[in-house]
């Protein structure tokens, strides 16, 4: 990894979700799905699965802050899941789907806990948010088939109806941020 490239880790429901997202927006060079946040050294997805193992399912980006900053992957990562739901994205239950940031500077905390304070005071939801603010704990790259995903399982049931919409959702939101949109 280059000097000038940071990583962020969040965890926002299905890492699926999270990496067809982040693969498409500028300054993201790399998104690795994995695990982060349990007990388990070398934890396997069947054992996340079980919501046994304390592991959340996340993604780990690489970008170059000089094409999109924290701020912005955070301002992506609040609009694309929600942010108020304890353990559960949509039918996606246990604590292997809940929100979290995990910081990997303080800068990062603080940029993260600014971002989560502004966007609570602005009333966005209705309910208030409950992700997760923590120290960046070891992540674990999930099996070689979680990898790109959507981008090699479009037409998967659980692609069509949980991921493209959020996919559709980022293109709408944030088309300026859109590789290929600059």
């Amino acid at each position: 990894m280059e000097s000038n490239r940071e990583i962020a880790t969040l965890g926002g429901g299905c890492f699926w979700c999270l990496e067809a997202v982040f693969e498409q927006m500028i300054g993201v060079e790399s998104v690795a799905s994995g695990y982060s946040g349990g007990a388990l050294a070398n934890p396997t997805y069947a054992a996340v699965c079980e919501g046994r193992t304390g592991h959340a399912e996340v993604v780990q980006i690489t970008f170059d802050p000089e094409l999109c900053s924290y701020r912005d992957i955070l301002e992506v990562f609040f609009a694309i899941h929600d942010p108020t739901t304890r353990n559960r994205q949509g039918n996606d239950v246990g604590t292997q789907y809940r929100s979290v940031i995990f910081y990997h500077t303080p800068g990062q905390q603080q940029v993260a806990a600014g971002l989560m304070t502004e966007l609570d005071q602005a009333g966005l939801w209705t309910a208030p948010m409950v992700t997760e603010l923590l120290p960046a704990p070891p992540f674990f790259a999930a099996e070689a088939y979680h990898q790109h995903y959507f981008a090699r399982n479009p037409d998967q049931g659980y692609c069509q109806v949980v991921v493209s919409p959020k996919l559709a959702k980022f293109r709408k939101k944030f088309a300026s941020r859109l590789k290929g949109n600059r």
